[in-house]
């Protein structure tokens, strides 16, 4: 295939200089997405119901418009998924995005509206792109295509109406591609929305081994797999050696880092880039745009209007939300949107902490619900990931999978964590390595470390070592298991973590 990548420069380059320019102007720039977002569902129920006709500035919209989760939003998105026209967003909406929600198992219908996707998801996906070429002035990613990793339209709706689709992200953005991008990716379109992951996987390999791929898109964890059956079936060293020109992964949906070295052992490290993007169910957020900073750009002009829920404000019946111009730099918050998709001051459910404030940077530091506070401790899951990936370092180890819950004392001794880990290399030594583990957990997190003092309020925590393929079985169990599925990594019981011993 001839190299493109010289044509392509100038069309995404429009996407860094727009970028450039929400540096110092986030305030403006995202009161500007608010008014479109409020002229627009003006003429819908809930525009007419919170007066959205009313509505001049940010200050009103706090004040009249609630905080929703998505149970409360439920009954109207549902009411959607029925058919009825001019609800959260203006028209009728045929396309919803099915998330499992890793806070509490069920499923969840994120509306898809065509403004989401061109303003959002798309111009989302062509910011990632867009920085990757700014950052990369060799690069030849258009000489070869993309193998993006995706879902299918699985879902759990009985009698859904003829005209409305129901399933992964994923798999409507492949669904909606143009014809000619299909030249620049794989798998086909009947391939990639397959619904049996096992049956998909060995497809996926095949499909794969003889093309040219120079960048591929998907969740850490699920490509880890594909990568290495590829690697298998060739029996080569490194992917390398299939792909020669493979030269980025633009990976999201979980953390990378306790990945990266077994990325690195499968990979020509001099030729690998990784860059890390915030593309959920409910829209295309971040993106990072630098090599040596591993934070994320907020993407300011998507659709979206963000405000944060600082952490005390978390079991409030009406917290108060702070909006972009009012954070503090360093601290975490729980994301909050308004956007095109019709989602109203929605507590999306994840946490971020902020890294920079001009321009406006994030990472991600877990999920709202996906924590450890039994015992007054507040272990956030960026805590644990950070912990988990020195202790594999220096011991030389490599985990596949994990879970953490707490474990409540029955007498009157003290609780601990309980750690459930699928090792890709395990430990030489375990019980060091959960010391070593516990250690690390109380360098990152003061909480945990004040309930461990001379353990008087907390023991040392444990690890139960799973066997091979345990999460992919649990995640089978619950009808989960694909392309675009992720495990709770920390729960404050042990619904999750119950589950998976049984099988294991």
């Amino acid at each position: 295939m001839i190299n493109l990548t010289p044509f392509a420069r100038p069309i995404f380059s429009c996407r860094v200089k727009e970028s450039l320019r929400w540096e110092g102007n986030s305030e403006q720039v995202q009161r500007n997405q608010l008014a479109w977002l409020i002229k627009s569902a003006c003429n819908t129920q809930w525009g007419e119901k919170y007066q959205y006709s009313t509505i001049s500035c940010y200050e009103e919209f706090a004040q009249k418009v609630p905080v929703s989760s998505y149970e409360e939003l439920s009954p109207w998105i549902m009411s959607q998924l029925e058919g009825k026209c001019d609800v959260l967003w203006r028209g009728r909406i045929n396309r919803f995005a099915q998330s499992s929600g890793t806070s509490n198992g069920k499923s969840k219908y994120i509306p898809i509206t065509p403004e989401a996707l061109k303003l959002c998801h798309y111009k989302g996906a062509s910011h990632a792109v867009a920085q990757y070429l700014s950052l990369n002035p060799e690069s030849r990613m258009f000489s070869g295509k993309g193998f993006v990793l995706g879902g299918s339209f699985a879902n759990e709706i009985p009698n859904l109406r003829g005209d409305a689709r129901v399933g992964d992200l994923s798999a409507h953005l492949i669904d909606l591609i143009p014809s000619a991008a299909n030249f620049f990716r794989i798998p086909s379109k009947d391939i990639a929305l397959m619904a049996d992951w096992e049956k998909k996987l060995s497809v996926l390999v095949e499909a794969s081994i003889r093309e040219n791929i120079t960048n591929i898109s998907g969740v850490p964890s699920w490509f880890l797999t594909v990568l290495k059956t590829v690697i298998e079936k060739t029996g080569a060293r490194t992917i390398h050696e299939v792909w020669p020109n493979l030269e980025v992964f633009f990976h999201g949906g979980i953390a990378f880092e306790p990945y990266r070295e077994q990325y690195n052992a499968i990979t020509d490290v001099s030729k690998m880039h990784y860059l890390e993007t915030y593309n959920a169910s409910e829209g295309f957020f971040a993106v990072q745009n630098a090599i040596d900073d591993k934070a994320m750009l907020l993407l300011l002009e998507g659709g979206v209007f963000y405000e944060f829920m600082p952490l005390d404000q978390f079991d409030s019946p009406n917290p108060q939300l702070l909006p972009i111009w009012e954070v503090e730099q360093g601290r975490i918050y729980g994301l909050v949107i308004s956007s095109c998709n019709g989602l109203w001051r929605y507590v999306i459910g994840d946490t971020v902490r902020i890294e920079s404030i001009n321009p406006v940077k994030i990472s991600i530091a877990g999920r709202t619900k996906n924590f450890i506070n039994a015992f007054g401790e507040e272990l956030m899951v960026h805590n644990a990931e950070t912990a988990i990936t020195k202790v594999c370092t220096e011991m030389g180890c490599a985990i596949s999978n994990y879970t953490a819950a707490p474990v409540y004392a029955a007498d009157n001794s003290k609780g601990r964590h309980e750690w459930l880990i699928e090792f890709a290399i395990k430990p030489y030594d375990m019980a060091k390595f959960a010391t070593r583990l516990d250690e690390l957990l109380q360098q990152e997190n003061s909480d945990y470390q004040a309930k461990r003092y001379k353990s008087i309020f907390l023991d040392e925590l444990t690890v139960v070592v799973a066997r091979d393929r345990l999460f992919d079985d649990w995640l089978r169990s619950t009808g989960k298991l694909g392309g675009q599925r992720k495990v709770p990594r920390l729960a404050n019981n042990r619904q999750f973590i119950d589950s998976m011993l049984k099988l294991n």
